[in-house]
């Protein structure tokens, strides 16, 4: 039955996707909403279980060149962990600190981290794209983002 590393790895992920999908049914209903907050983890879901048994049935066999290309060296593997630590910090903040101040402070730390130089730039996509983001969010989708510690 599991003869691929595809087939194994899609077996995860239908499993994943199960579990996930359990998660978002259990996600509380908020009345008066035009889009309730269950709508977009149920379609990820969904979409991650047929992308996964697409995945089962692909019949393309992994070359010698493509085992030694999983082969992760440790420097990277250091750089991964340390970019999900930042990821997980950004989600321990988000309620206290507020969407707006957490996101431009994880865009431009993981920027930094991982090589992007131009200050400037960085400094400027930090504080608009969160703001943006935000107002779009609130205003227009009125979907409650984390306010935080600002008066927003």
């Amino acid at each position: 039955m599991l003869k691929t590393l595809h087939q194994k790895v899609s077996i995860a992920l239908i499993l994943f996707a199960l579990g996930y999908l359990y998660l978002s049914y259990n996600l509380k209903e908020y009345p008066y909403v035009p889009v309730d907050s269950d709508l977009v983890p149920k379609v990820l879901g969904y979409i991650l279980i047929v992308l996964a048994i697409f995945l089962y049935f692909d019949k393309s066999s992994e070359t010698k060149e493509e085992k030694e290309k999983r082969v992760i060296p440790r420097k990277e593997v250091l750089v991964m962990l340390a970019v999900g630590g930042m990821i997980f910090l950004y989600i321990f903040l988000l309620e206290i600190i507020g969407f707006v101040i957490t996101t431009a402070l994880f865009i431009f730390a993981c920027s930094t981290f991982l090589g992007y130089r131009k200050w400037v730039t960085n400094i400027l996509v930090s504080l608009i794209f969160p703001s943006l983001l935000y107002y779009v969010f609130n205003y227009l989708l009125q979907i409650r983002l984390p306010q935080g510690i600002l008066p927003l």
